[in-house]
């Protein structure tokens, strides 16, 4: 279908005399998609498939190029947790331009949650934080399909929750559920990209198909609880963990080799040291 738009002239035409020196506003953009009938993901991939460059992401054309932008457009990345991490990681993907996000957590905000939690607020109290991210996901990026999916994460439901995922980010507190999305992913073969944060300290790694990291790194723990319930949480703890989650998922997606692959980075903030530990 998106070959056919492409081979409109009067589309590419459009696109071509209202780009700004390769880049298409937002404006633009959106005139697109009324004029000839598209969503504003479809327009995007016209104008990367162009050579163009919607104009917000102009920031980031000296790290990602059309065909890596391209990428993330076509993507599909599940975020398991929609709190401390989750929150956090969902807005880098949104803004980077993820085309789906899956956010699955059963949970809604509460007071505790507001020292932080990126999309925990006063207003927001009481209600779904799978939808709260997804509203917010819409309002940063509207090209990005974002679905909430307020559910508890299971081996019984797993495979149907990140059914089509490219690769799925661990936004989990708690290691019983961690080991089952590990399970499921390996079942489909699909990427985890796993984090977790305890007051000063935290850790970031990658499970790829066929490997046990995850089983590996809490091997003996499947009752126990995260640390972080003992030590809680700051809200820069989590904010770094994510952002370092997120790069690792623009790796996998642009298939740039990740030096996390059978590694697990542990973050000290408190004495400011980063270890890398062979799993």
């Amino acid at each position: 279908m998106i070959e056919n738009h492409l081979n409109n002239l009067e589309i590419s035409s459009f696109l071509k005399v209202n780009a700004q020196n390769g880049f298409i506003p937002w404006s633009a953009q959106g005139e697109a998609a009324r004029r000839f009938n598209l969503t504003l993901a479809e327009v995007e991939e016209i104008i990367l498939r162009l050579s163009l460059m919607p104009l917000r992401y102009r920031r980031n054309t000296n790290t990602f190029n059309h065909r890596q932008q391209l990428a993330f457009l076509k993507s599909r990345v599940s975020v398991i947790g929609c709190g401390g991490l989750g929150g956090y990681v969902i807005e880098g993907l949104a803004r980077l331009g993820i085309g789906q996000i899956t956010a699955i957590d059963p949970d809604v905000f509460e007071e505790t949650n507001l020292n932080r939690q990126l999309n925990s607020s006063f207003s927001n109290l009481g209600k779904s934080k799978a939808k709260i991210a997804a509203k917010r996901a819409g309002e940063i990026n509207p090209a990005v399909k974002c679905v909430p999916r307020i559910l508890r994460f299971s081996k019984t439901n797993g495979q149907e929750l990140l059914q089509g995922s490219s690769v799925a980010v661990d936004a989990l507190d708690n290691i019983p559920a961690r080991l089952e999305l590990a399970w499921v992913c390996n079942r489909m073969g699909i990427p985890l990209v796993h984090g977790a944060i305890a007051g000063w300290y935290g850790q970031v790694t990658v499970q790829y198909p066929g490997e046990d990291t995850i089983e590996r790194i809490y091997a003996g723990g499947e009752e126990a609880v995260g640390a972080e319930k003992n030590l809680g949480n700051p809200a820069f703890t989590p904010a770094l963990v994510a952002g370092l989650e997120v790069s690792e998922v623009c790796k996998i997606l642009i298939q740039k080799a990740s030096p996390l692959k059978g590694i697990l980075i542990v973050i000290d903030l408190l004495d400011m040291g980063f270890h890398k530990i062979s799993i």
